[in-house]
C-alpha cells in the first residue's frame, strides 16, 4: 500500500509540475512580451531575465512538490481511516 501512495505522490508531482510549467511560461510571455529565457545560446536573453525566470521556476516547483506530497499524505490518511471503518 505504501508503494501505491508513493506512486500517487510522484504522479501528482509530475502532472502538477507540467501544468505549472505551462502556466508559468504563458504568464512570463504575457508579462514580458517575450518567450521564457530557456535557450542558453540566444543572445536576446539577458542574465537578469534568465536568473529571474530560474528563481521563479524553482519557487513554483518547490511549492508544487510540497503541495503534492501533502495531498498524497492526506489521501493516504483518509484511505487508511476509511479502510479501518470497513
Amino acid at each position: 500500500m505504501n508503494l501505491l501512495f508513493k506512486l500517487l505522490s510522484t504522479g501528482l508531482t509530475i502532472g502538477a509540475g507540467i501544468a505549472a510549467n505551462k502556466v508559468l511560461d504563458a504568464a512570463w510571455e504575457r508579462g514580458t512580451g517575450k518567450r521564457p529565457p530557456k535557450d542558453l545560446d540566444d543572445p536576446e536573453n539577458s542574465l537578469r531575465a534568465a536568473l529571474t525566470f530560474a528563481v521563479v521556476s524553482a519557487a513554483v516547483a518547490a511549492v508544487i512538490h510540497v503541495l503534492a506530497g501533502r495531498g498524497a499524505s492526506h489521501a493516504a490518511a483518509r484511505f487508511k481511516k476509511n479502510r479501518d471503518e470497513v
